[in-house]
Formats: structure tokens, sequence, C-alpha cells
């Protein structure tokens, strides 16, 4: 019998393990193997440069990070599998984690599965993804490489739109590819955009290639409607097409929302299953950075700390001193 079960791999399970390991939980962490498609670690491997993770002054790479972050959980305490949990049973206590026909009992989970962008399968994607093609503004935009370079942006949503105006701070020209002819962004999120003189917008038109040497430095464009094509220089391009979190090993057996995001309690990682905590990305559509995603994890653990030690006081969990928690 487990105390806790972290499923995860990114800075939220890799935080939940650090505090829980020091709050003598004993917490068993799954971190996948290659899970949702990507590297244990989670999507900040596939970073190339974090230049925005507090402690860091320098830029370090994405993979350095969570190597440093999964170092630092198993000198806490935590036992870290590289295995993918296939499924979980949550009907009843004590809850059962599955990795394929083997299962785990456990009191309480803590979810950090994260969410991965949603990419568009272009030619020249893999090739380029994280040397000019990215899925981030936030984290990427402000690169030197993409300095006062033309950029594009795919996407018609406010989220689209949030990323043409973040890039705007550092590149110029931004161009906007929508493959309709109006925005589904708010009305007021479409006002700023238009006003933005560093932005144009490209309607009726996808991306149907990617190209470049060793970085990206081009695409190809097509009109939906005359289906012309032409050749446009960038340096980057970013994709605001959505994200999908990973929780379809849940089978609907934790209430999501109508993306596929773990519902949570606000201000909390409690999920509406009892002793069953979310963090991260899984449970995040708005932030998605590294250290929001850290902060839940810190929460999760607290959270799960604290609901072990009101519903069985005999368990190994005991309560996080105050200056841990600091």
């Amino acid at each position: 019998m487990e105390n806790l079960i972290i499923i995860g791999s990114g800075p939220a399970a890799c935080t939940a393990a650090i505090y829980s390991a020091r709050a003598r939980m004993e917490p068993l962490v799954f971190e996948g193997m290659m899970a949702g498609g990507i590297a244990a670690g989670g999507q900040l491997t596939t970073t190339t440069h974090v230049e925005n993770y507090p402690g860091f002054p320098d830029p370090i790479s994405g993979n350095e990070l969570m190597q440093r972050m999964r170092q630092q959980a198993l000198n806490c305490g935590a036992r870290i599998e590289t295995k993918t949990v296939t499924k979980v049973e949550l009907s009843q206590k004590p809850y059962r984690v599955f990795v394929n026909e083997q299962a785990y009992e456990t009191r309480v989970i803590i979810i950090a599965t994260g969410a991965f962008a949603r990419r568009l399968g272009l030619p020249g994607e893999e090739k380029f993804w994280q040397r000019g093609i990215s899925a981030c503004a936030v984290c990427d935009g402000a690169l030197p490489v993409f300095r006062d370079k033309p950029v594009a942006v795919i996407g018609g949503g406010d989220s689209a739109v949030e990323e043409a105006e973040y890039l705007s701070k550092y590149a110029a020209p931004i161009y906007v590819i929508h493959r309709r002819n109006q925005l589904r962004a708010s009305k007021i999120m479409q006002e700023r955009l238009f006003a933005n003189k560093k932005i144009k917008v490209i309607w009726d038109t996808v991306v149907i290639r990617a190209k470049g040497d060793d970085f990206l430095n081009a695409i190809d464009l097509q009109n939906v409607k005359t289906k012309e094509e032409r050749e446009m220089a960038v340096k980057g391009l970013f994709y605001a097409v959505g994200h999908v979190p990973n929780t379809a090993f849940l089978q609907g057996q934790v209430p999501l929302d109508e993306k596929g995001y773990i519902l949570t309690g606000p201000g909390t990682t409690r999920t509406r299953i009892e002793g069953v905590f979310a963090s991260g990305d899984v449970q995040d559509m708005d932030y998605r950075q590294a250290v929001t995603a850290a902060g839940s994890g810190c929460m999760a653990a607290i959270d799960a700390e604290r609901y072990l030690a009101q519903n069985n006081g005999k368990d190994k969990g005991s309560r996080l001193k105050e200056k841990e928690r600091k």
C-alpha cells in the first residue's frame, strides 16, 4: 500500500515529489515511458532555451532543467519508475493505479500528466520544431533569433491574438495566418490586434510546409479559396491551435471540462474525487508555464499531505513544517 502515487514527470510532478518526499510521505512517481508521445520530463524537454525560470540567470535547456528537478526529487527520497500508467480505478478505496496488468494500491493520487500542444503535421514540422517552430510565444518569443525578424502565428482565437500581441514586443512584422475570413477571437481582442501596426492578418490561408536549412527561414502558404500557393520568409512559426490534456487514461473517472482538463476546486488542487489531486497543465489551460506548474505541484503535495493527516492520523505523511513550506 502506497501513501501517495504521483502520475507525471514535468515541473508539477517533480515539485509535488520534492515536497511530499520532504514531508515523509514516501511518494512513488510514475514518470511514463514516452507517455503522450513525449519523453519523461514533459513538454519542457522539447525546449532548447529556458530564460524565464527563476533562479537561472543564464539560459538553460529544458531537458537539463527537468533532469535537475528529477534528481532533486530523488535526493529528497522520492521513488521514480519509468513506467506509463494505463488506467486507474477510483470507485473504491484504496485506489488502484495500473501499469498494464500490474496494480498498485494507494491512499492518495496526484495527477500531473500535463498537456501537449496540438500539432499540424506539416512537412518540415519535425525538423524545425524548436528550431523556429514553437507552440509557446511566452516561452520562446523573446529569444534573440526572433528579434526584429518576421514571424507567423497560426490560429484565429484569443490564444492566437495573445501570441501575436506578445510577439510584437520583440519581432516584426507579425503575420496571423487564419484559414477563415474572420477571427474567432473576442471583439476586444480583435480590436487590440487590428490596432497593432506590427501585426497583419492573412485571411483564408493555411500553411502547407515549413522550409529552411538548420533553422526555419520560410513557409509555404495556400489560399483555401483560390488554391494559389506562395512562399513567405519568416524566422518563426508559432502554433496557437490548442492543447490536448493527457487525461485519456482516466477513462472518465475524474470530472473534466469540455476540453478534457481536470476540474479542480478554486484555489486548490482538489478534484471532485476525495483524495485525488491534479496539478500543472492537466488542469490549467490558461497559463501553461513551467513556473506555474511547479507552483501547483507544491500546492498538490500540501493538499495531499493535509488530506492524509486529516483522514488517517497514523499515516506516514506528517504535517509539513512551516519553514519547509517557504
